[in-house]
C-alpha cells in the first residue's frame, strides 16, 4: 500500500528530498532502445531544460540530478522561506513564466481592479501560487507532464508515460544530503555507462566541475555550495564543493576497482561526519534497494516521527 504524500514530505521535519520518476512503458525514456535501435538521447537535453527552466519559476533548488536511460533523479531542497519573502508582484512574474495569467491578474497589474471584492479574491489565487511554488509534487508534476507529452507526441501514442507518480525519501540531515547527492552523481558509474564523474553525461557533478573549470561560481539552476552551516547569510548546500568531490573522486574509485573494504585515504569529510567507510559504501550503492521513505542518522529519525505523527518510520540508517 502506498504512503500519501503528506506523510512522506513535511517541510518543518527537513527541506532535503532525493526523488526519483521512471518510465512505465519498454520505451526508452534517453538512451538507446536494444531492440529497435531508435536513438532517444536528446529528450535528456529536454529534461535538462525543463529542470534549469523550473528552477529558475519555483523555489525549489536544485543540489543534484542525473538523468539516465529509463529515469532521473533529483535531490532537492524545498525553499519555503524564499516563497515567502517575495512580493505578490513577484510571485506573479514567475508564475506567469510557464503559465497563462487569468484575466482579473492580468488587470490588477495594470491597476484596473477597483472593487475591494475582486481584489481579495486575485490576492487569495496569487497566494495559492505563492504555496504551489515551494510544492515539490507541483514541480514534479509540471516536470513530468511536458516530458511525458512531448515523448507521446514523438512516439506517436497516447497513455501513461511514467509510473503512477515519483518517489520520494526525506533526507533527514546533512549527512543524509550529501550520502544522496553522492548517490545520484555515481548513478552512471554504477551503470556502467561512465567511468569517472567528469565523463558522466547529464549529471550534475559534471555541471559542477565544468563550472569550477570556467570560474564561476556554481554551474546553472544548481544550489551552491557555502562551506559551512553556521553561515546563516548564504542559502546553499552547508559544505565545502572541494570536500564533495573529493568524496565523489573517492568513492568513484572504489567501484572502479570493486572494492568494499576499508581504506586508510578515505576522505576527512567522513571522518568529520562521523560515517564509517563502509555505511557510506552501502548508503552509495543500495540507496534505493532499501524501499526507505527517509534517510539519515537516528537520532533524525526520531524528530521527523513526531512531526509526522508515525509510530514506525522506514528509515535507512547512516549510524551503525
Amino acid at each position: 500500500m502506498t504512503t500519501a504524500r503528506k506523510q512522506q514530505i513535511c517541510i518543518d521535519a527537513t527541506p532535503y528530498y532525493h526523488c526519483v520518476s521512471r518510465c512505465v512503458r519498454r520505451s526508452f525514456l534517453c538512451g538507446e532502445d536494444p531492440v529497435t535501435r531508435q536513438s532517444y538521447e536528446h529528450r535528456r537535453d529536454w529534461i535538462k531544460r525543463k529542470i534549469v527552466t523550473l528552477s529558475q519559476v519555483y523555489c525549489i533548488d536544485i543540489c543534484a540530478y542525473a538523468i539516465m536511460s529509463n529515469h532521473y533523479h533529483l535531490v532537492v531542497h524545498i525553499n519555503r522561506n524564499k516563497a515567502q519573502k517575495l512580493s505578490a508582484y513577484e510571485v506573479v512574474e514567475r508564475w506567469r513564466q510557464e503559465h497563462k495569467l487569468p484575466s482579473i491578474v492580468t488587470r490588477w497589474l495594470e491597476g484596473q481592479l477597483t472593487i475591494q471584492s475582486e481584489i481579495e479574491v486575485c490576492l487569495a489565487l496569487i497566494e495559492s501560487w505563492r504555496v504551489r511554488l515551494w510544492s515539490l509534487s507541483w514541480f514534479m508534476k509540471e516536470l513530468n507532464f511536458e516530458i511525458a507529452c512531448q515523448a507521446n507526441k514523438e512516439d506517436q501514442c497516447k497513455g501513461h508515460f511514467w509510473e503512477s507518480r515519483f518517489k520520494s525519501q526525506a533526507l533527514l540531515d546533512e549527512k543524509a544530503l550529501i550520502a544522496a547527492m553522492a548517490y545520484v552523481d555515481l548513478n552512471p558509474l554504477r551503470a556502467g555507462t561512465a567511468k569517472t564523474p567528469e565523463a558522466s553525461d547529464y549529471t550534475s557533478i559534471q555541471a559542477r566541475l565544468e563550472a569550477l573549470r570556467n570560474h564561476l561560481v556554481t554551474a546553472p539552476c544548481l544550489h551552491p555550495f557555502i562551506g559551512s552551516p553556521t553561515n546563516k547569510l548564504l542559502d546553499g548546500i552547508p559544505f565545502r564543493l572541494i570536500d564533495y568531490i573529493e568524496l565523489v573522486d573517492w568513492t568513484a574509485r572504489l567501484y572502479q576497482e570493486d572494492k568494499a573494504s576499508l581504506s586508510a585515504s578515505a576522505p576527512p569529510i567522513l571522518q568529520r561526519l562521523q560515517i564509517s567507510q563502509l555505511r557510506w559504501l552501502e548508503v552509495c550503492t543500495k540507496l534505493e534497494r532499501h524501499r526507505s521513505t527517509a534517510v539519515g542518522f537516528t537520532k533524525s529519525a526520531l524528530h521527523i516521527k513526531r512531526m509526522l505523527k508515525r509510530k514506525r518510520l522506514n528509515l535507512l540508517r547512516l549510524d551503525s
